[in-house]
């Protein structure tokens, strides 16, 4: 099976979102994270704190550079992700399609890459 990234994305700008839709939100994640549990396609998911809550290291010159907030300007940012496993692009397509309702936002679905074949 093929491990697929399913990311949320956080719109910076889009307002404040009322505390009871937040709480149906949260209740619909939680039963969608059951539900991959309980089929097996759970592999990890987590929710992450807002883009300025950020650090940046870059350590690709002579000295390690660190700066805070969002490495992209963009107003969109991931908000949260799922790591899932699923027989194929449609299947995971379609739990993405879940997950994009539960949290009642867009979802990008990028699967990982193979791993290179062993060396001989």
């Amino acid at each position: 099976m093929t491990q697929y990234l399913l990311s949320v994305h956080y719109v910076d700008g889009q307002g404040a979102t009322p505390p009871e839709d937040m709480e149906a939100a949260f209740e619909a994640v939680n039963r969608f994270n059951q539900k991959l549990q309980d089929t097996g396609a759970w592999v990890f998911a987590g929710g992450l704190e807002t883009p300025d809550t950020s650090t940046v290291v870059d350590a690709t010159g002579p000295e390690v550079l660190t700066t805070d907030g969002p490495f992209s300007e963009a107003k969109e940012q991931i908000g949260g992700f799922w790591v899932i496993e699923a027989p194929d692009l449609d299947a995971a397509l379609a739990l993405a399609t879940e997950g994009s309702a539960a949290c009642r936002g867009p979802v990008e679905v990028r699967p990982f890459q193979s791993e290179p074949p062993a060396a001989d």
